[in-house]
């Protein structure tokens, strides 16, 4: 049987590109989540559900199944390949040990390509929020095809509610400082990089200081 810290990363030992002993007394741990849990992989999956659920129906509603399996495919390409390319492979995280990330956004994904640290490139970007565009205006789409109004303003409530409590409670705090959606302070940014000099490098801040 699997330990929790066999799930995720072991809250008691530094991340990999942390250079401090131990985690005990540790500034950044206040301000970032280094250690990614079970509670925010649940809180996760619970807000994108809802969302996947009426963008489903607004789909099948006026599309049929053949448009629905079309964008289900898309869905886990993008999150499970393309976002892993162009954003994850960005993240700290993704230079722990092991084949797979274990995040609460892409848990389980697999690590196909090196550890890039340091900020997307403006391709990157443009990909990352193209794929965003496709997975998210499918639906809106076909919801405003078959006149699913109801199911329309449903889909914008999640959606919102989605977006909302993510950037405010995960993306505020996540080490990923090159997803367009972070939301930790340059301040935070620092005391991070304090600690993880190899992802400050890549991030030129030495030039900044």
């Amino acid at each position: 049987m699997k330990t929790p810290s066999q799930f995720f990363l072991d809250p008691a030992q530094p991340i990999a590109t942390c250079t401090a002993r131990t985690c005990q007394g540790c500034p950044a741990a206040n301000v970032v989540h280094c250690h990614f849990h079970a509670a925010q992989l649940v809180q996760f999956i619970l807000m994108v559900i809802p969302v996947f659920l009426v963008g489903a129906a607004g789909i099948w509603r006026s599309g049929g199944w053949p448009w629905f399996l079309g964008w289900l495919a898309f869905f886990l390409l993008y999150f499970g390949g393309l976002e892993i390319r162009v954003m994850c492979s960005h993240c700290p995280h993704y230079a722990e040990p092991g084949k797979s990330l274990k995040c609460w956004a892409n848990y389980g994904s697999p690590k196909l390509w090196r550890y890039r640290p340091g900020p997307m490139s403006a391709m990157e970007n443009t990909l990352f929020f193209a794929g965003f565009a496709v997975l998210f205006g499918i639906p809106l789409v076909f919801l405003i095809l078959g006149s699913a109004w109801f199911l329309l303003s449903l889909y914008f409530a999640t959606l919102a509610a989605f977006w909302s409590t993510m950037t405010i409670f995960l993306c505020s705090r996540c080490m990923n400082f090159a997803c367009p959606l972070n939301r930790v302070s340059e301040t935070d940014r620092q005391i991070f990089f304090s600690r993880n000099p190899s992802v400050s490098q890549a991030w030129g801040w030495e030039k900044k200081e």
